[in-house]
Order: structure tokens, then C-alpha cells, then sequence
């Protein structure tokens, strides 16, 4: 089955995270499969959209056979989470998040990177990486919802309700799944009013571009040797 679903309509693109039975986890396929899929978003699409299929839109990094992994490899395999985020992040049209579920640490930060970002009621947010000493997707979270809730969410491991995150500026809106057709629909609409070209040149000047700077401090954060025991130890405590 494939871990990313691709479907066309008119000028949208929706790219569903297929792995139902790990929360959709971002494993290291099915990143490099959001990083192809974006690739291939032709010119002149208004609105890509993010889902994810199952009971959650995403539980973020997947640590499956963590024990296995050497610092190397997290640094990589997060190297290239960010990568996607700035991909979402500074795309030249309007990218929409669909979140339902509990959705956790890197899944956070995807919907986190898109324009507009929506979740149902009862979706829950955490974005725990400081806990175990690593920066990803900082300076977006902080744009999105200031600096003070920021190292609140980040520094406290807190759970956010959907309607904190909302109130914060995690969340766009909040809409029940019978509503996304239609925010979905009118999203595209309004994107469509822009010509592509107008947007991209728009979402250029409205976006500071920190990529190199947030890419620096991924690797400088983890690349502090015990990456790998940090996690483990994290996720141990988090499980007591």
C-alpha cells in the first residue's frame, strides 16, 4: 500500500498520508515521497492540501527500530524532515492542512508550515523537541504564534486542545470533517483569484527567508553527541 496518496482536482493537488496503522508516523519513505510529490506540483496549481488517512493526521517522527539508529541517522533523517517543512513552507501557492487526531512532534510542524491550517475539535497538539534537545521548525512556530507561547509549547512539552492552538495561531480555523469540502473548495477559489505568478512573488516578499539559519540550528542542536539516548530517554519517561 502506498504510504502517500496523490489526487487531482482542477488546479488542487490533496496528498494524503497513507500509513493508518502508525498514526501516519513520518517514516523516512514517506518523506522522501512528500518531498517527490511536491517536486512534481505542476505550474500554475493554486492549492495543495495535507491529510492524513486513519484516526490521526500525524504522529510525527517515526522511531520504529530507533535502537537501531546512529545519531548520524536521525540527524539525516531530520535534516531531511526540515527540508520538507521549508518545501510546504515557502511554496508559491496556498498549501492547506486538514488535522484531525493527536498530532505530534514533526506532524505538528507540517501542519504548522502551511498557509492555512485547520483541525477538528477535538484535535491535540504537542511539539515536544526540546525535551530532548532539538530545534526544528522554531522560528516558524514563533511566527505563528509569538515567542512567548512558543516556549511555551516548546519548552513545557504542553498539550494544546484545538481551541488553544486556534487562539494561539497554531490553527487557522476549526471545522468538523463534514466541513473541509467546503473550506477545501473555497480555499481554491480564492487562491484562483491570484495569477501563480502574483502569488509566488507575493509569498516571496511575505516570508522571511530563514531557511539556512533554521537548517543551521537543526544540525547544531543535533549534533550534540547522545541524540539517540536523549530520544529513547524522552520517550521512556513520556511512556511512565
Amino acid at each position: 500500500m502506498a504510504e502517500l496518496t496523490v489526487t487531482c482536482e482542477d488546479r488542487t493537488r490533496v496528498l494524503t498520508l497513507n500509513r493508518p496503522a502508525k498514526r501516519n508516523a513520518l517514516s523516512e519513505s514517506l518523506v522522501e515521497e512528500l518531498l517527490a510529490a511536491f517536486a512534481d506540483v505542476p505550474a500554475g496549481t493554486d492549492l495543495v492540501v495535507l491529510r492524513g488517512a486513519g484516526r490521526s493526521f500525524s504522529a510525527g517522527f517515526d522511531f520504529t527500530g530507533l535502537a537501531d539508529h546512529s545519531d548520524g541517522d536521525l540527524l539525516r533523517r531530520f535534516v531531511r524532515i526540515e527540508q520538507l517543512l521549508q518545501t510546504v513552507h515557502h511554496a508559491p501557492y496556498e498549501t492547506l492542512g486538514l488535522a484531525h487526531g493527536p498530532v505530534f512532534g514533526a506532524g505538528a510542524d507540517l501542519l504548522c508550515a502551511c498557509t492555512h491550517r485547520v483541525a477538528t475539535p477535538d484535535a491535540t497538539f504537542r511539539l515536544p523537541g526540546l525535551a530532548f534537545g532539538l530545534v526544528l521548525g522554531t522560528r516558524r512556530l514563533v511566527r505563528r504564534i509569538g515567542e512567548r507561547a512558543a516556549r511555551e509549547v516548546q519548552g513545557t512539552g504542553a498539550v494544546l486542545d484545538a481551541a488553544r492552538a486556534h487562539r494561539y495561531g497554531l490553527l487557522t480555523a476549526v471545522a468538523d470533517t463534514g466541513d473541509w469540502p467546503r473550506i477545501q473548495r473555497d480555499t481554491a477559489r480564492a487562491a484562483g483569484t491570484i495569477t501563480p505568478e502574483a502569488r509566488a512573488v507575493f509569498h516571496a516578499a511575505a516570508l522571511a527567508d530563514t531557511r539556512d539559519a533554521d537548517l543551521a540550528d537543526l544540525v547544531r542542536s543535533a549534533s550534540v553527541p547522545g541524540l539517540r539516548q536523549r530520544i529513547q530517554r524522552f520517550r521512556g519517561e513520556s511512556a511512565a
